[in-house]
Parts: C-alpha cells; structure tokens; sequence
C-alpha cells in the first residue's frame, strides 16, 4: 500500500537517476542534475532531509576529468562507516563513448574526499553491495562485447576480478546484488540486446559458480533487496512490451524458484523514469525514484507499507 508520495526535488532542467541510504537520524537521497537524460552535463547532487519531507543540497560533485558527464550515482555505507559514492563519468562522440569510473568517500555526506579512479576503462560499475567487508559490483563493456563482470573490493578503491564472464547473452548491463540468510547471493540482470528479458541468477560463496534463469519480463534500472522475513523485493522499470511507451516505476517480488517476477505496486510515474533507492525503516519501505509524468523530470520519494507474506511462503 502507498502511504504517501512526494516530489523532493526539481532544481535542475533534467533529474534523475537516484540512490538512497539512511545516515544517523537524516535521508540522504544522490541523484544526477544536467540538461537532459543524453547531455553531457551531467553533475552529481547529495540532499538530506530529517523526516523526508523538506530536503537541503549537501554537496554537488563535479566530473574530475576532461570526461564531462557524470552519471549514476550510487551510495554505501562502508564496515567503517564511511560513506562511498560511485559514479560514471563519461564522454560521447559520435558513435563512441569513453568512460570511467571514480569513487568518493565521506564521513558525513557534505564533505567528501578527492575522487580515486577505480576498475577498467570503459567497464561500467554498478551498484556495490558489501557483505561481510566487501563490496561485491557487476560491471558492463559500454562498447556492447557482450558480457558482464563480477568484481569485489574491500576499500572501494582496488578491485579484485571474482567472475571475468558473469553472463554473456543479448548486452547484460545494469545489475543488483542481494546477499541472503543463507550466504547465497543473487543477481537481478537486465538485458537490452535482440532479446530483452532480464535474468536472475544465483550463486553459493565463493560466488564464481552461478545459475540463471530468464524472467520473462523487461527492467531497466533494477534495485533490490532481501527483507527480514527472507523475502526478495525488486524494484526498477518495467514495460508493457518492446517500446517506452507504457514504462513505469514499479515494485515486484522475486521468487527464486519462480518463473517470473511478480508486480505488486505501479508508483506515480511515467515517461522518463526508473532507477530507485531501496531503505526499509521502521516499518516501512523509502523508494526514491525519478519520473517525467507530471511534466519535469524530477525527483520522487515514496513510502510504501508492504503485504505480509502469503500463506504458505516465506
């Protein structure tokens, strides 16, 4: 059930692409600010708020290369508990594309320290996740060669190659990670090659072995995470079919022995829109998302009671 649903933010022409994590007794919720979704303008905006209700900018990251688009931010707490921002800066030209890859370290999301160069060229990071003191992250050639790379870092800074091929089929790209009760860990996998149905897979420690199976259902932007009672929630953009024209922000569970994922909640969205931020407090789960159905595209905050489990599942 929706509980309630806010814009937090509009500043710039185009935002979106968004993160979130609760620090302390504050929301901080990183997003990109530039002219368009395609600009090469892109700047990296930190914003707090007490209650999630009136949000202040913290900080704005800069590119800190002649690559002058940043993008996709994302936000960790680290064991120490520091926090670790990753985000692509990129450059286009013509057909190609460079980017790399930089990460950012604070104490208390205002001041962050210079920005450290992390992982290959033009292999885009997505998304670390720690366990048990390390930060496990898919990455994806930009060049579509057709393969994603399970990597692990134990300082955000140095990154140890843990699968060279993760999966190979239709361009994999943007992932999420989820480590359970049992140390198994999954992968919620999107595809944007001739066959655009998103993967799941899964894996035992040391995580170099995995399984797959094909969710029948087109994402993009994918976040999730596994709640106390072992339940797997998933959110991101889904589609109706093969085009745009009916994508939205949505929640859904992931069962890892079903077929398919399973929609239980359409946010207030449309158009441009996608790439949450999942925070389950106190009872309740945060989404923060971005959306152009209200005309900007901006940024969104929503809070979300959820279902109890069905009888007979976990």
């Amino acid at each position: 059930m929706l509980v309630d649903v806010r814009k937090i933010w509009d500043a710039a022409p185009h935002n979106a692409f968004t993160d979130l994590i609760r620090l302390g007794d504050r929301w901080l919720c990183t997003f990109r600010e530039a002219a368009g979704h395609m600009s090469s303008d892109g700047k990296v905006r930190v914003i707090a708020s007490a209650r999630g209700e009136d949000w202040s900018s913290l900080a704005l990251l800069e590119t800190p290369s002649s690559l002058p688009d940043l993008r996709d931010p994302k936000i960790t707490a680290m064991p120490d508990g520091r926090l670790m921002l990753t985000a692509a800066a990129a450059r286009r030209e013509g057909q190609t594309t460079e980017l790399r890859m930089y990460t950012w370290f604070s104490s208390d999301g205002a001041t962050w320290s210079a920005p450290v160069e992390v992982g290959e060229k033009n292999i885009w990071l997505w998304r670390p996740t720690w366990h048990r003191g390390r930060a496990y992250s898919v990455g994806y050639h930009i060049a579509r060669q057709w393969f994603v790379r399970l990597y692990a870092s134990e300082d955000g800074r140095s990154l140890e190659t843990v699968v060279p091929r993760l999966f190979e089929e239709s361009f994999p790209n943007e992932a999420s990670l989820v480590f359970r009760a049992d140390e198994s860990c999954c992968c919620l996998l999107r595809r944007d090659g001739a066959v655009r149905t998103a993967q799941f897979g899964t894996a035992a420690p040391p995580y170099t072995e995995w399984t797959w199976r094909d969710l029948g259902r087109r994402i993009g932007g994918p976040d999730a995470i596994c709640l106390p009672d072992g339940r797997l929630l998933a959110a991101g953009r889904l589609y109706e079919g093969e085009t745009d024209d009916d994508a939205r922000t949505a929640l859904w569970w992931l069962d890892p022995q079903g077929p398919a994922l399973e929609e239980f909640l359409r946010l207030p969205s449309g158009g441009d829109t996608s790439y949450p931020g999942l925070v389950l407090h106190d009872g309740l789960l945060w989404v923060s998302y971005y959306a152009s159905h209200e005309g900007k595209t901006s940024i969104y905050l929503a809070k979300v009671k959820l279902p109890p489990p069905a009888k007979g599942k976990p």
